[in-house]
């Protein structure tokens, strides 16, 4: 991983659902292709990833429970896998940026992000990753998560 993407921006959605991102974020999002995938989090939460690393994360993770499935160790969890399967066929999605900085928020993620158009988000930079936030939602993190910061911080770094 060669990006550690932080910072946090205010942006405005305009009427169409589209956002302008700064560039430090373009460029930690975008893959060689320019390409890049738009995720479910948590309700009010979507994020942005370089679609190459996206996928090679994915891959990974499903290859192994390929190999889970076809050594016959899900039997008994064939709810849990489709219960995944069902969250991952809805969960992400390719985008292009447009302009080489506005993201257009497509339909069922908005009613998953929350918030009208012509209304405000938080971008929020979570080292791996770009998210983007209701700021009612991101409100609700910031003031359950910030106690632990320093807590956090201190287990990373040992």
């Amino acid at each position: 991983m060669e990006t550690f993407i932080t910072g946090e921006w205010k942006r405005t959605l305009d009427e169409r659902f589209r956002v302008t991102l700064p560039a430090e974020l373009v460029q930690a999002v975008t893959d060689t292709n320019g390409e890049t995938i738009l995720v479910k989090e948590r309700y009010g939460c979507l994020s942005l990833w370089a679609a190459a690393d996206w996928r090679k994360r994915l891959e990974d993770g499903i290859g192994l429970i390929k190999q889970k499935i076809h050594a016959g160790r899900m039997e008994q969890k064939w709810s849990t896998v489709q219960q995944l399967g069902r969250l991952l066929s809805t969960r992400y999605r390719d985008v292009r940026l447009a302009n080489r900085s506005r993201l257009l928020i497509p339909e069922g993620f908005r009613e998953f992000l929350d918030i009208d158009g012509g209304g405000e988000v938080m971008l929020v930079g979570a080292v791996v990753c770009a998210e983007i936030w209701n700021p009612r939602a991101w409100l609700e993190v910031l003031k359950e998560d910030m106690p632990e910061f320093g807590p956090l911080f201190q287990r990373l770094t040992d």
